[in-house]
């Protein structure tokens, strides 16, 4: 029951009790795939501890990120899949190693009639995630992508808890759909007005880049 008291704020006495009876703990390695697009969502997780990265990949497996699930959170997709029955739509990995909740989409219909806090949780995530999205379409739509950038490694910062991000210019790259070349050149000059330090596959955000 102690790895649930993060919720005793959040969830009713009775819902803690069947989350801690009916839900399973996992641990997930850095990189490992939680799930994939076009397989069944069975479960719901919800992350105790770690980061997750959720996007979405085309047909050139081509990748978009769009949002971070951190400690106490879930995935707002897989909540709308196991509502409709549809396979996920969303790939999910690990940022680094991931302590998960897993809920089994048996209870949720239940839960939601019987719990008015997990109701709650689960309606104020599904809009979260929406605003998030309507953030990364946004940046898109308006945002330069210098600003995209620095947006996303002071999120990536803020996901993972740490100024020191573990990252190719190439996997920035493919996150945000453009080129290695271009992120390079944004990069480069990012350094050269001293807001980070590269290293190899390795960014240190400076204190100007972390406020």
């Amino acid at each position: 029951m102690e790895t649930l008291d993060i919720f005793r704020e959040i969830f009713e006495p009775g819902l803690i009790k069947e989350l801690h009876a009916k839900s399973k703990f996992i641990t997930v390695k850095a990189g490992d795939v939680i799930l994939d697009i076009g397989e069944t969502v069975r479960q719901i997780p919800i992350i105790l501890k770690g980061s997750v990265k959720v996007s979405r990949i085309d047909d050139d497996g081509k990748e978009l990120l769009l949002y971070y699930v951190n400690p106490k959170e879930s995935c707002a997709m897989t909540f709308t899949c196991c509502m409709q029955q549809h396979p996920s739509e969303i790939k999910a990995v690990a940022e680094e190693e991931v302590e998960i909740l897993t809920v089994p989409i048996g209870v949720m219909d239940q839960w939601l009639v019987k719990y008015p806090s997990w109701k709650s949780f689960v309606m104020k995530t599904i809009h979260h995630r929406f605003n998030e999205l309507l953030r990364t379409i946004d940046q898109i739509a308006f945002q330069k992508l210098d600003e995209r950038l620095i947006s996303y490694l002071k999120e990536k910062a803020k996901a993972t808890n740490s100024t020191l991000i573990n990252l190719s210019h190439q996997q920035i790259a493919d996150e945000l759909a453009t080129s290695r070349v271009v992120i390079s050149r944004l990069l480069n000059k990012l350094e050269n007005d001293k807001k980070l330090l590269l290293y190899r596959n390795q960014i240190k955000l400076l204190k100007e880049m972390s406020k």
